[in-house]
């Protein structure tokens, strides 16, 4: 009982230490791991806020832009109203300074302007130098209005009469330089956001439009009808960064790597590993420490028969002598009868270490056969009742000696716990597909604790026990007969029932 009792000890402690490990181990592993990712979230925001001073550049550039075409749009409307004050004599009546108006034109140093004929021929052109080749500039300057009046960048200009001629102008050398560096921000802009695939999921979406800017998530993660989900996803992950630049508030979510998010559980992944392999490790112990258990069992039984069988022979020469002489007959007569039960003992290791051979017979007789052998060997203050729920003979495959030795010795536990004084009450009952024997004693009872350890090797609730008698039980029901033995119940100073199930 005492070895039992510090094998449960310790397994508490064992188990005790194995969790704390574990969780320690859990814990730096997943502090570790959140400093991994608020590294990458640093990462993030900075990479965010360079983003945002980028994006306020481009913003920026494009309001330079708007300002500079909404001037030079006022320059040309003015070079237009000197050019119609040359062009139209009409207007000489209004006493224009000419000088001044020449000036006027001659100010435009960069906006290139073409001026065409009524028929559509080249009359002149001014800052056209940068844009044509040395080679056929007159039809390279005729695309080029063409391509100025596609785009709207046309004034007609009435010379008299029902006579017309076309004004054109293009963008200035600044303002198309400045659009080369808006364009080349643009695309930085764009590249950063597709670069962030090899570094952190991100969403920019624009509130006001309803819709996304740029993301490198899978399509169908930006779907109409996955969207909101992905946002309110990435919301929850990590707060999203607000940009507004006056045109409408735009959001960047993003959420942690995929390397974050497999390390996170990288940690259960591998003390789930660790654990299967300390399971199957323990089963593989399990079985072989159970298959050594059963060859000393097998050995032990066989040995037992092989010493009692030599002894045996002699006593029983010297009984037959006995009975040959001028001796009292009820000496060689008992002696006999405790010969036999000698040889029964010896027949039930001889089966155990052997293996046991099943009959199909009544198994109602090797119960009730059983008990009236035990009652004519306990105390009369004990009090056997025997009952039986189901129709006789009821067949069953079992091997007679060994039953007797279970009932013999659950009985035997039963009337120790009783202290020879009690009421010992033995049921059959047939279900299904199952024979319950169910064996209950008035005896001291037994704790919760001890239902399972009562039936393992060595255990034994009296001092001088050798804490086999169960363990038989346990091995002959389960092992030749494919059937189970365990406490049903049991109370303190009531007492406890034991129940035996053999298939039917």
């Amino acid at each position: 009982m005492d070895l039992y009792s510090a094998k449960q000890r310790w397994k508490v402690v064992l188990i005790f230490v194995s969790l704390l490990i574990i969780g320690a181990s859990l814990f730096v592993s997943n502090q570790m791991i959140q400093k991994i990712a608020e590294r990458e979230r640093s990462k993030a925001k900075e990479w965010a806020g360079a983003l945002k001073k980028k994006v306020e550049l481009v913003e920026l550039n494009a309001r330079i832009f708007k300002s500079l075409r909404e001037r030079e749009r006022e320059k040309i409307e003015l070079v237009v109203a000197a050019q119609k004050t040359l062009l139209n004599p009409s207007d000489l009546s209004l006493n224009q300074d000419l000088a001044f108006t020449l000036n006027i034109i001659e100010s435009n140093k960069d906006i290139p302007v073409i001026l065409l004929n009524d028929d559509g021929t080249l009359a002149q052109h001014r800052n056209l130098d940068t844009l044509l080749n040395k080679q056929n500039q007159e039809a390279a300057i005729l695309a080029l209005a063409k391509k100025w009046k596609t785009e709207g960048h046309e004034f007609q200009i009435n010379v008299f009469g029902d006579m017309h001629m076309s004004f054109l102008y293009g963008e200035s050398r600044a303002y198309l330089n400045l659009q080369k560096q808006s364009d080349s921000l643009i695309t930085s802009f764009n590249q950063d956001l597709s670069n962030q695939s090899n570094l952190i999921p991100v969403l920019f979406y624009d509130v006001k439009g309803q819709k996304v800017i740029s993301s490198n998530l899978p399509k169908k993660e930006l779907s109409s009808s996955r969207i909101a989900k992905t946002i309110a996803n990435l919301k929850a992950q990590n707060k999203p960064i607000h940009i507004n630049f006056g045109e409408g508030e735009k959001i960047l979510y993003f959420s942690d790597s995929p390397e974050v998010k497999q390390l996170i559980w990288l940690p259960y992944i591998q003390f789930g590993v660790v654990g299967l392999i300390v399971i199957i490790g323990y089963l593989l112990f399990s079985t072989y420490r159970k298959a050594e258990q059963n060859q000393v069992w097998a050995g032990l039984a066989k040995e037992t028969a092989h010493q009692l069988g030599t002894p045996l022979s002699s006593l029983m020469a010297w009984v037959s002598y006995l009975e040959n002489e001028d001796v009292d007959p009820m000496v060689p007569r008992e002696m006999h009868k405790d010969l036999q039960r000698l040889e029964k003992i010896t027949d039930r290791f001889s089966k155990i270490g052997s293996g046991a051979k099943l009959v199909e017979e009544d198994f109602v007789f090797t119960i009730e056969n059983n008990l009236n052998y035990l009652k004519a060997r306990l105390s009369d203050k004990i009090d056997i009742e025997f009952t039986v729920d189901g129709q006789r003979p009821m067949i069953v495959l079992h091997n007679r000696s060994l039953m007797e030795w279970v009932v013999e010795n659950i009985c035997k536990n039963a009337v120790d716990a009783m202290g020879g004084v009690g009421k010992l009450q033995v049921h059959v009952k047939e279900v299904a597909e199952w024979v319950h024997v169910d064996i209950t004693d008035s005896g001291k009872g037994l704790t919760a604790k001890q239902f399972k350890t009562i039936f393992q090797p060595g255990y034994s609730t009296k001092k001088r026990g050798w804490g086999l008698g169960l363990t038989l039980v346990k091995r002959i029901v389960e092992e030749y007969h494919k059937g189970r033995v365990f406490v049903v119940a049991s109370e303190l100073d009531k007492g406890t029932t034991f129940r035996i199930s053999i298939p039917h």
